[in-house]
């Protein structure tokens, strides 16, 4: 996947835009992401939030080939999202959140580009639940880099994460306390998902903000 991120600040925290005693604030910063998608299977996830109501699969994901394939997995099962140029998503209301990784099946031809719009989840909003088990997941942060060192993911003894390149396949590194991350830490791309694989619940904490 090649991705190419511009995160675009709304308002500026110091400039007074009502009048010269009442002075508006914003700390929300909106943006899209490029993200390209080959033929086949990729894991991936929405990076933005595009406000209550537009995570879903028809919005977020609009101009998709004709026979593209969502696959989302929650509890143990799958969710399956087809387009079709004719009859348009099976679901169209799927939710599709930042945090939430899923499957994306491209046909045969070329690479996609995908464009996705929204504000990048700030302070609370960037913290996310991991259960126990397997689960496909993705920083709730559009940053790219070590998922642990970088991305702060809270990983914990006999935890399991499993990266997925198409085309290549898996790359699977364990941590323990004891030695570490073996063979490496993995690295994640911005809107890359994964499968984290966690013998307990626990808690993906960033209180991210865009002027750390």
């Amino acid at each position: 996947m090649r991705t190419k991120t511009l995160l675009v600040t709304a308002a500026l925290g110091a400039a007074g835009v009502a009048s010269a005693v009442a002075q508006v604030y914003s700390v929300n910063a909106v943006g899209y992401v490029n993200l390209t998608v080959k033929p086949g299977f990729n894991t991936i996830a929405n990076p933005l939030d595009a406000g209550a109501g537009n995570n879903t699969a028809s919005k977020i994901l609009a101009g998709v080939p004709d026979g593209t394939t969502v696959y989302k997995y929650a509890g143990g099962t799958y969710t399956i999202d087809a387009y079709s140029d004719l009859f348009g998503w099976d679901n169209p209301d799927l939710g599709l959140a930042p945090g939430e990784g899923f499957w994306l099946q491209i046909p045969a031809g070329a690479d996609v580009t995908l464009t996705f719009v929204g504000e990048v989840p700030q302070g609370a909003a960037s913290n996310m639940d991991l259960p126990a088990g397997f689960a496909l997941v993705a920083s709730k942060v559009p940053q790219a880099g070590k998922l642990a060192t970088d991305l702060k993911y809270p990983a914990a003894d006999g935890d399991t994460i499993y990266t997925y390149a198409n085309p290549g396949g898996y790359t699977i590194s364990g941590f323990t306390e004891l030695f570490g991350w073996d063979p490496a830490e993995p690295s994640v791309a911005v809107g890359q998902a994964f499968w984290s694989q966690k013998s307990a619940a626990g808690t993906w904490t960033r209180n991210f903000s865009v002027n750390q």
